[in-house]
Order: C-alpha cells, then structure tokens, then sequence
C-alpha cells in the first residue's frame, strides 16, 4: 500500500477517535450532569473537528486517481463516521433545549452501549488497512450488531415505561425524543460497521 492510499485510513482513524472523544464526553455527561454548556461546548468542537476530516477526505478523492478501495465505499464509510460525530452532538443540545433536570438511568444505559460501540468502530477503522487479511473485523462487526440490538432493547423498553409511568406530557415528549436521538447514534455504528464488513466481502 502506497503513502497515497494509506492516508484515507489515517482519515478515517483520525474521524473515528474525534466519534469516540465525543461519546466520552456524552457519557461524563450523563454519569455527572453538571456544567452541561460546557460539555455541549466539548461536543461541538468535536462535531468541527470531523467536519474537517470529512473535508480533508473529500478533497483527497477528488485528487485521488487510485484508491485503496471503492471511492463509494470511501465516501460513505466517512459520512457515517461524521455522522456519528454530528449525533452525538445532537443528543448533547437536546439536554439543553429541553431543560433535562435529572438523567434518567436507561439514558446512562444507552450511554454506556455507545461508547462500547464507538470504541469497536474506531478498533474498526484502525483496523481497516489491513482489509484484506484482517481476522478481526468481522469479530467487531458483530459486536457492534449486538450492541445495536441490545441499544434497541432499551429503547423500547424506555419508551414503554415512560408512557407507563410517568403523568407529565411535557416529561414524555422530552424523553421520547431523547430516547430516539441516542439510539440513533448506535444505528449509525451499525451502518458503518456494515459497510466496512460489505469491503472485506468485496476483497474476498
């Protein structure tokens, strides 16, 4: 592998550990619910970050005759990685915009469940280069799967308590959306996971 191609890899580890320091942040957060607009503050500056990894990535596609793999491929695996970046964020503001007073326990559930599944997506990109001989990728693949599963467990669980349970429509709104915002986040994990699992198939 050239200097050239390795360098969309560098990108893609670079995207994904700015995902991770995100989700880390995310779940200080929510396990110490206190000075929330900095936090927040934390979050966009990671969102920015990727922004310009994702710019950096599409300029270097734009110049790139050859590619390591499919430039499909390249574009979506770094769109999902932004994206995980920009939920992440999202899900930050959503405890300001709606004036969360406490956290709820699934919430830090959630949490936990998506920092174990940005880790196995950065183990993924690291991991990435090595595509064609790789006995680990599809290990994290299914990892990530399974977290997304269990994720979507908690969901509905949460969802159904809250409807069960609690007597506040503002309370339900609140967390309905909450809810949704940081499931999503493990729905993106997946996409990309997959997609990277679709590139060792490929090069089979």
């Amino acid at each position: 592998m050239t200097a050239r191609e390795a360098a969309f890899f560098e990108l893609f580890e670079a995207a994904s550990e700015l995902a991770l320091r995100g989700a880390v942040t995310l779940q200080s957060l929510v396990l110490n619910y206190e000075d929330v607009e900095q936090r927040i503050a934390e979050l966009e500056s990671r969102e920015h970050e990727a922004d310009k990894v994702v710019h950096a990535m599409m300029d270097k596609l734009n110049k790139s005759f050859i590619t390591p793999i499919d430039r499909e491929d390249l574009f979506t695996i770094s769109k999902d990685l932004d994206s995980i970046t920009d939920s992440i964020n999202t899900t930050g503001h959503l405890f300001y915009m709606y004036n969360v007073r406490e956290i709820r326990p699934e919430a830090k559930a959630i949490v936990d469940l998506i920092v174990r599944g940005v880790e196995n997506v950065h183990e993924l990109t690291k991991e990435l280069k090595h595509f064609k001989t790789s006995k680990i990728i599809r290990e994290k693949v299914r990892e990530i799967n399974r977290l997304e599963t269990e994720s979507d467990r908690l969901y509905r669980d949460a969802v159904r308590r809250l409807f069960v349970q609690e007597t506040e429509p503002v309370e339900i709104i609140r967390w309905r959306a909450t809810f949704e915002a940081l499931e999503s986040v493990l729905d993106t994990c997946e996409h990309v996971a997959n997609v990277i699992l679709g590139v060792v198939v490929k090069h089979a």
